[in-house]
């Protein structure tokens, strides 16, 4: 990326996802949120007022980044006794670009900090992130996988609260102060599921759902829980558990291990309704068979283990590096 990232507001057509070529090759859209007429979609039509938000490069255009209609910058009250605690959310990322303009704008504005974690992505992402949300601390992890990078944002985090959220889509920003009122409430640790009244998925297919349906009830049978839904990635909880978390693992399996270790620990956790959606852009990491696997040997080799030798442990985080803009 070339150049520096700059406001610009435009205009866009209704009939077309993309900006209209007004723009200059090579210019930087970051988020506004003012509102403007829009060219109708039919000819003689009335014009429209919308919110916008929209990234161009300052070097190479990438039109598939141009959306004309983002989400609305989240602007709202903190949570009811939130007072001098501090959330920090932290997002895994790799080759996000494309996704991260419908996520960074809906993190609720009172958050303490977002911390991006890549995983030295080829595209764009640490650009978008840093124009989206200028104090976003970056941070590479120093191994691979989604447990690694999740294991190095719990470690770089400074709040009193970590909020996990994914960099696809699937899981809203809007919804983090549903996860942080339990915590407030006295709970140690706030778990996403798509399987109570108010939560639902566009994403989860019928291998999937009978998958995640049948682990749960292993894990609950394991562990003496009445989980709704094990194989969700939205949590949230109190940094004093990461001690009783020590997430030492690369895959997929990281949400299983956190709660197998919660469970042992004897940690209150509360079940949060959220509403899964379906990736925007790019392919899923996920395998269905081989990372099912992994959560059911995860949760077996939890469930025997012997010895206080992984209660006793005190977990250190990954050595990371921070990307300090200059």
């Amino acid at each position: 990326m070339r150049g520096r990232a700059r406001f610009v507001l435009g205009r866009f057509g209704r009939a077309s996802r993309f900006l209209r070529p007004a723009y200059a090759k090579g210019q930087l859209v970051a988020h506004t949120s003012t509102r403007f007429p829009v060219e109708p979609a039919v000819p003689g039509g009335r014009p429209h007022g919308v919110e916008a938000r929209a990234l161009v490069y300052d070097g190479e255009l990438q039109p598939s980044l141009l959306v004309d209609k983002l989400p609305t910058l989240i602007r709202s009250r903190p949570p009811a006794g939130l007072g001098s605690a501090r959330v920090s959310v932290v997002i895994p990322t790799f080759n996000e670009a494309l996704n991260l303009p419908h996520i960074m704008p809906r993190i609720p504005n009172w958050v303490h900090e977002v911390l991006l974690v890549d995983g030295h992505s080829s595209d764009d992402t640490v650009a978008v992130a840093r124009a989206l949300w200028p104090s976003v601390r970056i941070i590479l992890q120093d191994g691979r996988g989604k447990g690694n990078a999740l294991a190095c944002g719990f470690g770089a985090a400074e709040g009193d609260i970590i909020v996990m959220l994914d960099a696809d889509g699937s899981t809203d920003p809007a919804e983090i102060p549903q996860f942080v009122q339990p915590l407030l409430d006295g709970a140690d640790f706030a778990k996403g599921s798509r399987c109570v009244d108010g939560g639902g998925s566009t994403d989860l297919s019928a291998l999937r759902s009978v998958g995640n349906s049948v682990l749960t009830s292993l894990f609950n049978l394991f562990y003496g829980r009445h989980y709704s839904d094990l194989c969700y990635g939205y949590n949230a909880f109190w940094s004093r558990c990461l001690q009783d978390m020590r997430v030492d693992c690369d895959g997929f399996e990281v949400e299983t291990l956190i709660h197998v270790r919660i469970a042992r620990a004897g940690l209150n956790v509360e079940e949060v309704a959220s509403m899964e959606h379906e990736r925007l852009h790019g392919e899923s990491n996920l395998r269905v068979f081989r990372d099912g696997w992994r959560v059911l040997r995860t949760m077996v080799f939890g469930r025997f283990a012997f010895g206080p030798r992984a209660e006793t442990a005190r977990w250190l985080p990954p050595i990371f590096q921070e990307l300090v803009r200059k």
